[in-house]
């Protein structure tokens, strides 16, 4: 039973199955929930609430694409596995704009079930008794089960506890991948241990991108749709589109890149896929929630100065994706890309230097950073592609 329902020869070159696909449409509207929450609560509260519950959305999925990495998804009873996962996630995504309200039991319960529910799964569905799969998923589970304490008390506590209990409760899932989930008495987890579908890991966490850059393309066109289409307004979702469009091209043209080839070297594979995917995409991902929450702000009020938090989320959306590209290309390569390096106290300048300019203004001067950057990266792989091509025609 538990060999069938793992991935077997030639895992690195499959695919997302169609029901990992639709299982990803929950996490669109639970992105858009996010971006929702921080729009109503544009505050340092309200956005250290949208962080928890973002941080908690992106585990949930991230684990999920973990254990469908080693997991045959054309099988029934992983089949039935997703769409108890899916059913879950949906109730997390219902909950999340009253998380820190009278809701936030059903957010913890939810989002436990699916740690939990998950990993007695692998524990002990699909993993025979004494191999080193029951050990990973025991081990996590254990983990899950332990943070999962604070979880629940933090959905019963009121809202001052409940964001101090929910960020340990983070603090203990986040910290157990790097330590290896350690257990009393049981010898050390080898890194390596962990088989890798290279190609349908680096496919799902591109896939998810494409969701949060979706959610972006919605949050623009329904600004525009409820507003007057005067110059200004049309000018505005042009730009916010521009902007979303080179997000696109730098993630999926350089980034997704980076990161395929970092996963080629089956020795540091895992620690590798922990730090560029599991870690390092949910800033990317973050910084496309901003984006999308300042394209939202420029629409809506084109020639109107932002206000002090409205230009912070304006601006820190392509600051936060373009750091988080410099970081996952330093990890990946060792090398520092300069071009972001510059475009980042770019961005801070524009809304340091630039605050009693109208919205559109702003915007505009945001978006012209990341197309600068975004030719900037051509012409360096169209120099990289020139020297790779004289190699080949140069005489030995």
């Amino acid at each position: 039973m538990s060999e069938r329902l793992r991935r077997r020869g030639g895992a690195e070159i499959q695919r997302a199955a169609t029901l990992e696909l639709f299982y990803d449409l929950v996490f669109v509207f639970s992105i858009t929930q996010v971006s929702h929450l921080l729009l109503e609560q544009l505050t340092w509260a309200g956005a250290g609430q949208a962080v928890i519950v973002l941080l908690a959305v992106w585990w949930s999925w991230n684990y999920t694409t973990w254990a469908t990495n080693e997991l045959n998804a054309e099988t029934n009873p992983v089949r039935l596995l997703l769409i108890a996962l899916m059913l879950g996630s949906l109730l997390m995504a219902i909950a999340l704009p009253y998380a820190f309200g009278d809701r936030g039991l059903l957010f913890a319960v939810a989002y436990l079930a699916i740690q939990v529910g998950r990993h007695v799964f692998l524990t002990f569905v699909a993993a025979d008794r004494g191999s080193v799969e029951r050990d990973q998923g025991s081990r996590i589970l254990v983990w899950f089960l332990v943070a999962g304490v604070f979880w629940i008390a933090g959905g019963l506590a009121d809202h001052g506890p409940r964001a101090w209990l929910w960020l340990l409760a983070l603090a203990l899932d986040y910290v157990a991948p790097l330590i290896l989930f350690p257990l009393p008495g049981r010898p050390r987890l080898a890194a390596n241990s962990w088989r890798l579908a290279t190609g349908h890991f680096a496919e799902r966490f591109g896939l998810f991108v494409i969701a949060a850059l979706g959610e972006t393309i919605i949050l623009t066109g329904a600004t525009a749709a409820g507003r007057d289409l005067d110059t200004a307004t049309a000018v505005a979702f042009v730009s916010a589109f521009a902007g979303t469009a080179a997000l696109w091209w730098l993630y999926f043209t350089t980034t997704r890149e980076l990161g395929e080839r970092s996963l080629a070297e089956e020795a540091t594979r895992t620690r590798r896929a922990r730090d560029i995917y599991t870690y390092g995409h949910v800033l990317i991902v973050a910084g496309i929630i901003l984006t999308a929450v300042g394209d939202e702000l420029v629409i809506a009020h084109p020639l109107e100065p932002l206000g002090r938090a409205p230009l912070i989320a304006v601006v820190a959306g392509p600051a936060l994706f373009l750091l988080a590209q410099l970081a996952l290309q330093l990890r990946a390569t060792r090398r520092i890309g300069y071009s972001r390096l510059a475009a980042i106290p770019a961005c801070a300048a524009i809304g340091l230097l630039c605050g009693t300019l109208p919205a559109l203004a702003v915007g505009a001067m945001l978006v012209a950073v990341l197309v600068v950057v975004t030719l900037l990266d051509e012409v360096v792989r169209a120099r990289s592609l020139a020297e790779s091509s004289d190699l080949l025609t140069s005489p030995n």
